[in-house]
């Protein structure tokens, strides 16, 4: 069955006594969960530990990022091994930052995927264009370009996958696609997967939507059919910008 997911990316935001504090005002106010809506908080790895023992049974860890090895002498990096080992049960993958400053591309996607599938821990794969290729007209190729590092998992593997379309244009800026363009993005993606795989696989995977997704448009934005949520980054650094963006869920 497809989830309806939100995530809060904190990205590098937040000492340990502000998350653990922030946990606990979402924790106080949470909105009773139905069967499958997901709530996902991703701090730093640094935070890992301590956040993920004070989220309770109801909120679900993820991180930020892993690295493409199993082990071995990359200072400074984290596995999936040591992920799984303090509770992570979702990482993002491909998020545009990495992309943009890290240079990664999809020879590290690949191999990220294999790490995570084998401790068990979800990807969250990121997609999106930029500004430029929008006013383009090239955004579709883009995200179909992007999507084929999917194309060689199995069903078993695709089945673990959530994508997250991010608008790179809308990151930050204070810009949001708008409700159709996020739908139109999304039933795009969902037609890829149904190209490449079956319908069963098509229907079940779950499509966030990223970019300036706030309390004042998430209602919209996850109204859509083939928006299933929301990867929140700015406005989940705030408990009842977050709290109110949870309760859009449908």
């Amino acid at each position: 069955m497809r989830k309806k997911i939100v995530a809060a990316n904190w990205k590098m935001n937040k000492d340990l006594q502000e998350g653990i504090h922030l946990v606990n005002q979402i924790k106080n106010e949470l909105p009773i969960l139905e069967e499958g809506q997901l709530v996902i908080i991703i701090p730093s790895h640094v935070h890992l530990a301590s956040i993920g023992n004070v989220l309770g049974p109801i909120l679900t860890l993820g991180a930020q990022n892993v690295h493409h090895e199993e082990a071995g002498a990359f200072t400074g990096e984290v596995s999936a091994k040591m992920l799984k080992s303090v509770g992570a049960e979702y990482a993002l993958v491909g998020h545009s930052e990495r992309r943009t400053y890290f240079k990664e591309e999809a020879t590290d996607f690949q191999g990220k995927f294999n790490q995570l599938f084998s401790e068990g821990v979800k990807p969250i794969y990121c997609c999106g264009e930029q500004l430029e290729d929008r006013n383009s007209g090239v955004q579709f190729e883009v995200i179909a370009k992007q999507l084929e590092v999917l194309w060689p998992l199995n069903d078993k593997e695709i089945d673990q996958i959530v994508i997250a379309y991010e608008p790179v244009w809308a990151i930050g800026t204070g810009l949001t696609a708008t409700a159709e363009q996020a739908q139109e993005m999304h039933a795009y993606i969902r037609a890829l997967i149904l190209d490449k795989f079956d319908e069963q696989i098509a229907s079940d995977i779950s499509i966030l939507y990223g970019g300036s997704c706030n309390a004042n448009n998430a209602q919209e934005l996850f109204s859509k059919e083939d928006v299933d949520g929301g990867l929140i980054g700015g406005a989940s650094l705030k408990s009842d910008d977050f709290l109110a963006i949870i309760k859009q869920l449908q």
